[in-house]
C-alpha cells in the first residue's frame, strides 16, 4: 500500500479573533504557492469572533485545530509542526499575506542552501514600508537604549544599530534573527535542536529559536525575493498585559542566553528595567488614546 507523499511545505497560522484577515492570508497562499504542494493548518485558539470557520469554510482544502482555550503563540506553532509533516514549514501570522513573489522559490532557497535552517522573507508594513526584520541580536548596552530610547525617539544610535539601519533590504543576508510574522523552518534542523521553547508564550520565541540554531550551527537568512504584507497587531493589540508579556519573555531571553558568568548578577536590575518599560510604554500608549 502506497503512503501519499508529504507536500513540500507545511504552513502553519495560529489564529485568535482576526477578522477578515485569517481569510485573506489563505487566499494569498493559494495564490502565491507557485509549484508547490501545500498543507495548510489552521490552529484556532478558541477565538470568539468565528474567522476561523468562515475562513476555513471558503478555503476548503484548509486544515483547522481548534483548541478550547487560548495556547498562545509557541505552544500552538509547535501544535502545528507535529501535525504535520513537510520537509519545511512556515509560520505566518493570520494578518500577513503573500505579497510578492512565490512560495516554491522559498523552497528552492531553502534547497540550494542546505546550511540554511531559518529563512525569513521581506516583510512590509500596512502602508507598504519596510519593516526591519532581519536583525542583530543587540549587545546589552544597545538593548537597554533601544528599550527606553526606541518608544519615544525611534531613530536614536541604539535602535538604528539593533535593526540594521544602514541596510535597505533589498539584498540577501545572513543575520542573527528574523521576524516570526512570516518565517520558514527546516525541519531538519528542528528535529536537531527542538522546537519552540514553551515558556515563550508570546515575544521573543523567533530571538530563542534563531539563537539555538546558530548555536548549532546552523545559518538565517534573510530574502527578498518574496514580500509579505503584515497589518501587525491584530490579535494582541498593545495593552499593558501585551507590554509585560512582552518584558516577561525578554528577560526570559536575557536569563537564558545572556546571563552567563557575572551577567547573573544584572538579573535582578534586568527584570526591574524591563517591567519598568513596560509600565512607561503602557502610560505612553494611555495617553495617546
Amino acid at each position: 500500500m502506497k503512503t501519499a507523499r508529504p507536500a513540500d511545505l507545511a504552513v502553519v497560522i495560529v489564529n485568535y479573533n482576526t477578522g477578515p484577515f485569517l481569510e485573506r492570508c489563505l487566499t494569498s497562499l493559494e495564490e502565491r504557492a507557485g509549484d508547490a504542494s501545500l498543507d495548510v493548518l489552521v490552529i484556532d485558539n478558541a477565538s470568539r469572533d468565528g474567522s476561523h470557520r468562515a475562513a476555513v469554510d471558503a478555503h476548503p482544502r484548509v486544515r483547522m485545530i481548534e483548541n478550547s482555550s487560548n495556547r498562545f503563540l509557541s505552544p500552538a506553532w509547535n501544535q502545528g509542526i507535529h501535525e504535520t509533516a513537510a520537509p519545511y514549514v512556515l509560520l505566518m501570522n493570520p494578518d500577513a499575506e503573500i505579497w510578492s513573489g512565490t512560495l516554491d522559490r522559498l523552497v528552492a532557497l531553502m534547497e540550494q542552501r542546505p546550511e540554511v535552517a531559518l529563512l525569513g522573507p521581506l516583510i512590509r508594513n500596512a502602508d507598504g514600508t519596510p519593516y526591519p526584520t532581519g536583525r542583530r541580536i543587540p549587545t546589552v548596552a544597545e538593548a537597554v537604549g533601544h528599550a527606553f530610547l526606541g518608544p519615544f525617539m525611534p531613530e536614536n544610535r541604539f535602535s538604528r544599530a539593533y535593526r540594521m539601519e544602514e541596510w535597505d533590504r533589498a539584498s540577501e543576508r545572513e543575520v542573527d534573527w528574523v521576524s516570526g510574522a512570516c518565517m520558514l523552518l527546516r525541519r531538519a534542523a528542528l528535529d536537531e535542536v527542538g522546537l519552540f521553547d514553551e515558556r515563550f508564550l508570546l515575544y521573543a520565541e523567533e530571538l530563542d529559536i534563531s539563537t539555538r540554531l546558530r548555536s548549532a550551527g546552523w545559518s538565517v537568512l534573510f530574502t527578498p525575493e518574496v514580500e509579505v504584507l503584515h497589518e501587525g497587531g491584530v490579535s494582541t493589540g498593545r495593552s499593558r498585559r501585551m507590554h509585560l508579556m512582552h518584558s516577561r519573555s525578554m528577560f526570559l531571553y536575557f536569563d537564558k542566553h545572556r546571563a552567563s558568568g557575572w551577567r547573573r548578577a544584572l538579573l535582578p536590575f534586568a527584570w526591574l528595567a524591563l517591567r519598568l518599560r513596560a509600565e512607561i510604554v503602557s502610560l505612553r500608549d494611555r495617553v495617546a488614546r
